[in-house]
């Protein structure tokens, strides 16, 4: 009797830890705030891999990509003329490739693309020149500062 007892006590136990290990979230902010797009491709590719893994290891995850300052140039198909963003012919080419993935990325996998107002605010750029899907958030800076305080992992591709 007490060996069937101590059976069901180890059962549920390791019931409870894979329970509670089942109920974590990986929460991953990223940071762009630059506007080379060979890092942001790197990027996707990282945030692709990780969301990928975490869906085959059955994890659930929270995965934000913030974009300020040089990163706005990816979250629209304005030239951004006459700003330090402008593009270039290089970066016409490449755009439409990386919006696809971004927005892959939101479909896809639910990752989050989040966009500083106060950027897009000082270029003057209208609200309607983003791309669907992408949130506005005030700042952010503080949009990054506050994910971390509640436990996300910060990444940059560098």
């Amino acid at each position: 009797m007490k060996s069937i007892s101590l059976l069901r006590s180890i059962a549920l136990t390791a019931l409870l830890v894979s329970t509670s290990a089942a109920a974590q979230v990986a929460k991953v902010v990223w940071h762009v705030d630059f506007a080379d797009a060979r890092r942001l491709s790197a990027m996707i590719q990282n945030v692709n891999n990780m969301v990928t893994t975490y869906q085959g290891n059955l994890e659930d995850y929270e995965v934000h990509v913030v974009f300020l300052a040089g990163g706005i140039r990816f979250v629209t198909t304005d030239p951004l003329k006459g700003t330090p963003f402008a593009e270039d012919d290089a970066f016409r080419k490449a755009r439409p490739d990386l919006i696809t993935r971004l927005q892959q990325l939101r479909n896809l996998h639910k990752v989050k693309l989040e966009l500083c107002e106060i950027t897009r605010e000082q270029l003057n750029l209208p609200k309607d020149r983003i791309i669907e899907g992408v949130a506005p958030v005030r700042s952010g800076v503080v949009r990054i500062a506050e994910l971390q305080a509640k436990g996300y992992a910060y990444l940059k591709v560098e």
